[in-house]
């Protein structure tokens, strides 16, 4: 009955976080445009990338406005530096910038701060104030919405936004369940968790389709991507407690590829997971710096982890204590348990399902109602792929390991 109370409390803790969110997340309006728009500079930090990095940079150079590409290579072993190269060669709005060994290969945070520290040096910034210069962030299969330049330029308008970050999509999410999921889990955290955030100033930075002002970054010093397995999430919190605002742009997306095996999923799940147990280094300091407003939503980000691993030993007791009520009631002839009972259980289980599957359909109508609202049952189910991944990233911290090999693209 213990372990039943606990798992109840942390069951109705998180549906009520979300509730909340979702709640939170409904309306609010874009900025309008004013003033001319920012110098935009494309930020790709690439290892091995030849399967999509073509095609990516053909669909950079389609976007509107003034802008430049800066690609990070980090000491390809495939045609990566060539195909950057050729992409240079007609159209010199292409840069590559070439690392090699033993100073390459020190994960995508070192990539970034080599890549930042040749775009100060170079003569793409001359004569341009850092507060009109904005960085993004895009992963070497990155597919950006076209619009999304026109969508994010009026966020910086205000000289206090320091980052903007927009929706994540996953484009081969037809190939399969799998892929479905994944695009629903980016969907309900976008819409759901960063919207609701815009209401009380925690918007968090994703690693994909991230937009900073060169100022703000500047003002994190020559370095400012830490060694963090989610550098993304710990510059997005430094840049809160240095008095910056992160925004979130509902309007427009980044899609990226989906993992379709479940070995991978966990394994880049569990990288996350790593990263996120990482910057749980940063409490102190956002408890103390962060905004008044956003700073108990940013712990209880931060403190996730630690939830989750303990929420992963809970299921299993929650699942056995249903199945004693059950048993119990049946031998002491009492019949099946009370139809209360029963749509409690269903409700602390799977009542979130409705929430998610509509907010899915709602980004996604081809799918039809029913099949979204069936999607958000299996979606609670395919949540639990973050125990695995949460106790393997902490047998990692246990053990004192911190790289990884990166995602392979198909």
């Amino acid at each position: 009955m213990i372990l039943l109370a606990l798992s109840t409390g942390l069951i109705v803790l998180g549906l009520g976080y979300t509730s909340a969110m979702f709640l939170m997340s409904r309306g609010g309006r874009a900025p309008a445009a004013s003033g001319p728009a920012p110098f935009f500079v494309y930020l790709l930090a690439c290892l091995n990338e030849e399967r999509v990095l073509e095609a990516s940079l053909r669909r950079l150079l389609a976007l509107p406005g003034d802008f430049a590409v800066l690609v990070v290579d980090d000491a390809s072993g495939d045609a990566t530096p060539g195909i950057v190269r050729a992409a240079a060669a007609a159209d010199p709005r292409v840069r590559l910038l070439q690392r090699a060994l033993p100073n390459a290969r020190r994960g995508k945070g070192a990539a970034l701060n080599a890549g930042l520290a040749h775009l100060r040096t170079s003569d793409l910034l001359v004569g341009r104030d850092p507060r009109d210069v904005v960085v993004c962030v895009l992963d070497a299969d990155g597919r950006l919405d076209p619009g999304a330049p026109g969508a994010v330029a009026p966020y910086f308008a205000d000289p206090a936004t320091g980052a903007v970050q927009i929706r994540v999509r996953m484009y081969n999410r037809a190939a399969g369940l799998l892929a479905r999921l994944q695009d629903m889990e980016f969907v309900v955290y976008t819409d759901v968790f960063q919207s609701g955030r815009r209401r009380i100033g925690s918007v968090g930075l994703g690693g994909n389709g991230q937009f900073m002002r060169l100022a703000a970054l500047n003002d994190l010093g020559s370095a400012p991507w830490s060694d963090c397995l989610t550098e993304d999430l710990d510059l997005g919190l430094r840049l809160l407690t240095l008095g910056w605002r992160n925004r979130f742009c509902p309007a427009v997306a980044v899609d990226q590829q989906a993992v379709l095996s479940v070995r991978r999923l966990v394994r880049q799940r569990s990288r996350w997971f790593q990263g996120h147990l990482q910057a749980g280094r940063l409490l102190p300091r956002v408890a103390r710096r962060a905004p008044a407003k956003a700073a108990p939503d940013l712990v209880y980000h931060l403190l996730g982890p630690w939830l989750l691993l303990l929420t992963s030993l809970l299921p299993p007791a929650f699942a056995l204590s249903a199945v004693a009520v059950v048993s119990g009631t049946l031998l002491t002839g009492g019949g099946l348990p009370h139809p209360a009972w029963l749509a409690a259980w269903y409700l602390l289980s799977f009542g979130i399902a409705f929430v998610y599957g509509h907010v899915y359909h709602r980004r996604d109508r081809d799918l039809g109602r029913l099949r979204s609202l069936l999607l958000g049952h299996v979606f609670v189910l395919y949540g639990y792929q973050w125990f695995a991944a949460g106790w393997w990233a902490a047998a990692r911290v246990v053990s004192g390991r911190r790289t990884w090999l990166k995602t392979a693209r198909t």
